[in-house]
């Protein structure tokens, strides 16, 4: 292969991959709470913290002999019905029996008047 075609494909791959990791969300400090002996490799050997970080992945250099740069817990949800009738998302129609609304999986609150009565849940994260 030419060389210029190997660096233009190169600088390619490189903004191609960097424009992935900046659309990662940096995990929270729950799910950074692996414990060492459970904790598996999400970077490479010499990897900055910042670097880390940057891909998705929790970074601890305090205890030696595991991975520094590891993967993450999965996040807690739980699904809840909203508080607030005001942001309520219809899921029903008008006149819909609470059974069928909770045969649909959503909630159901026949109060106050002029919002949907059926309604999806939200998906929240649980705290650790």
């Amino acid at each position: 292969m030419d060389l210029k075609v190997l660096c233009a494909l190169s600088i390619t791959l490189i903004v191609a991959l960097s424009t992935l990791a900046e659309g990662i969300a940096p995990p929270t400090k729950c799910q950074c709470k692996v414990v060492p002996r459970e904790r598996t490799n999400c970077g490479y050997p010499g990897i900055s913290a910042a670097e880390c970080k940057r891909i998705g992945c929790c970074f601890n250099a305090s205890v030696p002999s595991v991975p520094w740069c590891y993967n993450p817990k999965p996040k807690k949800v739980k699904k809840v019905c909203p508080n607030d009738p005001y942001t309520r998302i219809n899921c029903g129609y008008p006149g819909i029996k609470p059974r069928e609304c909770t045969r649909k999986g959503c909630c159901f609150r026949a109060h106050p008047a002029g919002v949907p009565w059926c309604f999806y849940h939200r998906v929240v994260e649980e705290a650790c």
